[in-house]
Order: structure tokens, then C-alpha cells, then sequence
């Protein structure tokens, strides 16, 4: 019989993590290496993804750089390319590139900064689903986790955008797993609530911070390496029954 352990460890598996620069996806990306797993990082900012690289590497990781932007889908088909050159195979795919650049009240967010949200956040998830899924498909075998929020399903003022594509993130999710499962490939959600990072930093240090940790039952914020965990779980065998649901990772936020 396989044990616990054994089954959360991703030896032998090839993982690609977006956003992987910064934050949540740089933490999602430690996790799954010390689990074992041959990782690709991808972000736009090369420079961040080499002080990552250089990192991992000093322990023992295999790791490939692969900068560039989710929202341009010819850049990520490069993308993938190159990673199944390098390894043979994609086996976990972490779809955290994700950005929230404006915190406007509703009426006033342009056509400009609506697209934007919605180019990388849901297009771009979409983008990185479609090409990996097609090697994993291939394969009969492979673990797709899109990165959404609490705010898929909690509302939130001044964040129209951001939770509209990131409510469209959780249904492209359970659309694919419904449509993959009998292929192999499963596909999952994984819902933060608020962490230290650079992305939730101005909110978090303004006057909505306090009602933040206020409305979190365990009283406080989450740092990125708690979402580690959660991310080498979904990726795994040891969640090899699951699919098409959303993990939350939230502090009890959404439980009120």
C-alpha cells in the first residue's frame, strides 16, 4: 500500500507555475520543488525568475526560466514547447499569473483597465489550460490548479474586474474537469483569501486592512508559504479523486 507520504511527493514530475516571479506563485513554486518536482517558472519580469531559479538550484532543483505573458497565447504555446522539450512531458500545471492593478469603485474602472484584468486573469489562464491540456491529454495523465480568490464567490468592493474574471476562472475550471476527466486530466481551483504579498500589500496596509483581519476568523492574514501545501496536494496523486472543485485557503473567511 502506497503511503500518505509517497503520494504527496512529486518525484519524477515535470510542473510549470505562472506568475511565478513574486508571491503566491513563488512560494506555489518552492513548494512544489522541494516536494521533488522538475519545475518551469514563468513571469514577465525574467530577473525575478532567475533570483528564483538561482535559489532552488542551490538545493539540488531542476529548474527552467521561461519568462513571458500569459495573455499573449502564441508566447504561451512557445512556452509549453520548450518545457516538453525539456523534460518529455508536463504533468502539473499552477495557472497563478494574476493581476488586480486598479482598486476603483465600479463606475469609474475604464474599458482599458477591464480588459487588461481580464486578459491575463481569466484569457491567460485559459490560454495555459488549452496548450498544457493538449500535452496532458496526450499523455492520459496531468493535474491543471487555476489559481481564483475568495472573491470568485465573496464580494468585495472596488474589485469588479478582478472578481469577474476570477468567478470565470472557477467555472473554465469545472467546465475542463467535466470535459477532461475521462482523458485522465483533472482540473481544479485553488482559492486564496488574503496573504503578505506584493499584490495585496497597498490594500492591506490602507483602511480596509483592519476589516480584513477583522473578517477572518483565525485573525490574521496568511503568509505565501501556507499555500504551499494546499498547491502540492491538488498537484498530486494524493489528490487523484478530485476534481472540478475549488480548494479554499482562506483563514475561515468565507465560512461567515
Amino acid at each position: 500500500m502506497s503511503s500518505v507520504n509517497t503520494e504527496l511527493r512529486l518525484d519524477r514530475k515535470t510542473a510549470w507555475v505562472t506568475g511565478a516571479g513574486k508571491g503566491l506563485g513563488r512560494a506555489i513554486a518552492v513548494a512544489l520543488a522541494q516536494a521533488g518536482a522538475t519545475v518551469a517558472v514563468t513571469a514577465r519580469t525574467p530577473s525575478d525568475l532567475e533570483t528564483l531559479a538561482s535559489e532552488l538550484g542551490g538545493h539540488g532543483a531542476k529548474v527552467l526560466v521561461v519568462p513571458g505573458s500569459v495573455a499573449d497565447s502564441t508566447a504561451v504555446r512557445d512556452m509549453v514547447e520548450r518545457i516538453t522539450q525539456w523534460t518529455g512531458r508536463l504533468d502539473a500545471v499552477i495557472n497563478c499569473a494574476g493581476i488586480s492593478p486598479r482598486f476603483t469603485r465600479s463606475e469609474w474602472v475604464t474599458d482599458d483597465d477591464w480588459r487588461q484584468v481580464l486578459d491575463v486573469n481569466l484569457q491567460g489562464t485559459f490560454h495555459c489550460c488549452r496548450e498544457a491540456g493538449k500535452v496532458m491529454l496526450e499523455q492520459g495523465s496531468g493535474s491543471i490548479v487555476n489559481v481564483s480568490s475568495v472573491h470568485a464567490s465573496s464580494g468585495f468592493e472596488r474589485i469588479a474586474a478582478y472578481a469577474a474574471s476570477k468567478g470565470g476562472v472557477e467555472a473554465l475550471t469545472k467546465s475542463l474537469a467535466v470535459e477532461w476527466a475521462d482523458r485522465g486530466v483533472r482540473v481544479n481551483a485553488l482559492a486564496p483569501g488574503y496573504f503578505h504579498t506584493d499584490l495585496s500589500s497597498g490594500l492591506l496596509e490602507s483602511r480596509w486592512g483592519d476589516q480584513i483581519v477583522q473578517n477572518t476568523p483565525l485573525g490574521r492574514v496568511g503568509s505565501a508559504e501556507e499555500l504551499g501545501g494546499a498547491a502540492v496536494f491538488l498537484a498530486s496523486d494524493a489528490s487523484r479523486f478530485v476534481t472540478g472543485t475549488t480548494l479554499t485557503v482562506d483563514g475561515g473567511w468565507t465560512a461567515r
